[in-house]
C-alpha cells in the first residue's frame, strides 16, 4: 500500500502522524511511505531521518494525496485540504466530526474511507488511540489552568497549592474519565483543593479509593454543579460521550455565579465543548473572557508538547495502521470489530451512529 504522511496545517499543531521508526515499520512490511517535506520538524524529526527509514520526501502536497492509498494525519483535515482527497482513499486520523458537519459532508461527498482514532475501541472497553492524548490533555489542563490563574494572564491571582496560612485554590473537575483522572493527579500534586463530579457511582468510588481524603467526589447533577462552580477558582471540563457532541453543562448565565477572573479549561472542545460559551481557540491566542470568566479552549492542547504527544500517539496507532496496510481496509475491518468502530465514513455513508445522531445525518451501517 502507498501511505502518505501529511504535514499538519492547523495553527500551532506540531505533532506528526508517523515517526521515522513508524515509517521503518511500514517499509519493512513492504509498503511505500511518502512523507511531505518538513512533516515531522515540529515534533523534532528531520526529513533526513525519514529518508534513512525508507521514506520518500514529497514537496507537492497534492501529488502526495494523488499518489497515496492511505493518508495518515494527527488532526482532522481542514477545508483547504478537502479537495486533495479522492474517492476510495483511506484517511486515518483524529476526526471529531460530531462537532464539524462541514468536514463530515466533505468526507461523504468525496467518498473517503475515514477511520477516526477517537472511536476505535479495545476489548477492555476503552478508547486506546484517544487515551494517550486524553492523559496529556488532562495533565495540561491543570498546568494551563494554574498558569492562567496568575494575574498577568488575566486570572484571579491564585496559587493553587496556597501557602501556610492561606487557603488553597479550588479546582472543580467535571467528568471522571481519563482526562479528569489526569487533571486530578496534577491538581492533587500541586496541593489544590479538588472536587470531581461524575455520573457514575463506581467511578466516584474509584477516585475515593485512589485519592482517599485528598479529593471530594460528588454526583454530577445540576445542584452540585452550581454549588461547585460558585466556589471554584479553576473549572476543568472533561466530559466525553464517545463519538458524540459533548453536552452543554454550564450556561452563559451560570458564569455570573462564578468568581470574577476564575478560569475555565474546556478539554471537551474537540467535541463542541461542555460549556455553552466555549469556542475553539489556538495556542497563539488561547483565551477569551465571557461574564468575567477566563476561558481556555485550545482544541489541540497536546500539540504544545509535540514530541511527547507524537511518541505516545504513534505507539497506539501504528498497530492498526499496519493492519490496514497489510490486509487492506475491508479485510482489517472484517477481522477486528474494534477497528470497525473507528470507521466514521465509507463510500458516502456515515457509519458511526453517535456521530450520525449528533450531526442529524442518516446512520448507514456497513458490514464486511
Amino acid at each position: 500500500m502507498k501511505i502518505g504522511l501529511v504535514k499538519e496545517i492547523k495553527v500551532h499543531e506540531y505533532r506528526v502522524g508517523l515517526t521515522p521508526d513508524c515509517v521503518d515499520a511500514y517499509v519493512r512490511n513492504g509498503h511505500t511511505v511518502y512523507v511531505e517535506k518538513n512533516a515531522g520538524v515540529g515534533a523534532g524529526f528531520e526529513d533526513s531521518e525519514y529518508v534513512e527509514s525508507g521514506g520518500i520526501i514529497v514537496e507537492d502536497k497534492k501529488k502526495l494525496f494523488d499518489d497515496s492509498d492511505m493518508i495518515v494525519k494527527v488532526k482532522e483535515p481542514l477545508p483547504e485540504e478537502y479537495d486533495f482527497f479522492h474517492e476510495g482513499q483511506i484517511l486515518y486520523t483524529y476526526l471529531h466530526i460530531a462537532a464539524d458537519k462541514p468536514q463530515a459532508q466533505a468526507l461523504l461527498a468525496k467518498k473517503v474511507k475515514a477511520i477516526a482514532y477517537e472511536t476505535i475501541t479495545s476489548p477492555e472497553g476503552g478508547l486506546p488511540c484517544l487515551t494517550p492524548m486524553s492523559e496529556i490533555a488532562g495533565r495540561l489542563a491543570t498546568q494551563e489552568g494554574a498558569k492562567y490563574l496568575e494575574k498577568p494572564f488575566g486570572g484571579r491571582g491564585v496559587l493553587l497549592g496556597g501557602v501556610p496560612g492561606v487557603k488553597r485554590g479550588n479546582v472543580v473537575i467535571i467528568g471522571g474519565g481519563i482526562v479528569g483522572l489526569n487533571a486530578c493527579k496534577m491538581a492533587v500534586g500541586l496541593g489544590a483543593n479538588v472536587t470531581v463530579l461524575d455520573i457514575s457511582a463506581s467511578r466516584l468510588a474509584f477516585y475515593d479509593d485512589l485519592f482517599d481524603s485528598r479529593v471530594t467526589t460528588l454526583f454530577s447533577n445540576r445542584t452540585n454543579l452550581i454549588k461547585c462552580i460558585k466556589e471554584a477558582d479553576l473549572v476543568i471540563g472533561a466530559v466525553l460521550i464517545p463519538g458524540a457532541a459533548a453536552p452543554k453543562l454550564i450556561s452563559k448565565e451560570d458564569l455570573k455565579l462564578m468568581k470574577k477572573n476564575a478560569v475555565i479549561v474546556d478539554v471537551a472542545i474537540d467535541q463542541g465543548g461542555c460549556f455553552e460559551t466555549s469556542k475553539a481557540t489556538y495556542h497563539d491566542n488561547p483565551t477569551f473572557v465571557v461574564n468575567d470568566v477566563l476561558h481556555y479552549c485550545v482544541a489541540n492542547m497536546p500539540g504544545a508538547v509535540s514530541l511527547t504527544s507524537t511518541l505516545a500517539l504513534t505507539a497506539t496507532t501504528l498497530r492498526h495502521g499496519l493492519n490496514i496496510a497489510n490486509k487492506g481496509l475491508e479485510k482489517a475491518l472484517a477481522d477486528d470489530k474494534h477497528l470497525l468502530n473507528g470507521l466514521n465514513t465509507y463510500d458516502g455513508k456515515l457509519t458511526n451512529e453517535p456521530v450520525a445522531i449528533s450531526l442529524d445525518i442518516p446512520f448507514e451501517p456497513v458490514t464486511f
